[in-house]
């Protein structure tokens, strides 16, 4: 009976030791994936950024370019209004 007794408690203690591994493996799998799910966030935020610096020089280049075919249309009328005077 004592044999079979210490057999029982080997096999507990390879058993703790598996669970042990696994939750240190567990452990070392939920760290990498916090941190590419951090580097994956700072990655999403530039892009985010990257694209309001394009959306904002896309504005100006529109008001830029109305701007311009506003002063033409505004030489034009003056110069109609001009020759009717």
């Amino acid at each position: 009976m004592d044999e079979k007794f210490e057999m029982l408690l080997a096999m507990m203690k390879e058993m703790k030791a598996g669970q042990e591994e696994m939750k240190a493996g567990q452990e070392e799998m939920k760290a990498e994936l916090e941190k590419k799910m951090e580097a994956g966030q700072e990655r999403m935020e530039q892009v985010h950024e990257k694209m309001k610096d394009l959306i904002q020089a896309g504005k100006k280049e529109m008001r830029t370019h109305v701007e311009s075919h506003v002063e033409e249309i505004k030489d034009q009328v003056d110069g109609y209004t001009g020759r009717m005077e």
